[in-house]
């Protein structure tokens, strides 16, 4: 099943685990030290909030779309290719405490797109905002995001 996500940075993590845990009444799915994930099934949605700065508004990071495999994710990258968009591959990168394969695309306000799958659960030691795990380098220079670093 694919589904959307929708990655925000927030700068209370614990009150914004709080709230969408009673906006889409479910718990998150994975819980990591500056991160959270929840697998909401109504509507297909994975929602990821990042620890960001103190007293700033919440922002959005980053936008996907989850696929089941990474056939799906090759399938992707050639039809976004083709369709003639920039594409920026990642394979087996360790992003969001996970193992995974994915391709970035930028819509046309900059905003930065994943088609991404999860390969496997990753011990991952840094925190997701210390590390450049997801957006690479390039399209956070696009995004006009400088030193922030995004991950899903």
């Amino acid at each position: 099943m694919s589904r959307v996500q929708l990655a925000l940075r927030v700068s209370d993590l614990e009150g914004s685990i709080a709230f969408y845990s009673k906006l889409f009444d479910t718990e998150p799915a994975k819980r990591r030290p500056g991160y959270a994930n929840f697998a909401v099934a109504n509507p297909p949605l994975k929602l990821v909030l990042l620890e960001g700065e103190p007293d700033q508004p919440t922002a959005l990071d980053h936008l996907g779309v989850e696929v089941p495999n990474t056939d799906e994710v090759n399938a992707a990258t050639t039809r976004l290719a083709e369709s003639g968009l920039t594409t920026s591959e990642e394979k087996d990168t360790e992003c969001c405490y996970a193992l995974q394969d994915k391709v970035w695309v930028h819509g046309p306000g900059k905003e930065p797109w994943e088609v991404y799958t999860v390969k496997a659960d990753s011990d991952q030691l840094q925190k997701p905002t210390d590390s450049a795990c997801c957006t690479p380098a390039a399209a956070k220079e696009t995004a006009g995001s400088g030193s922030q670093a995004s991950c899903c």
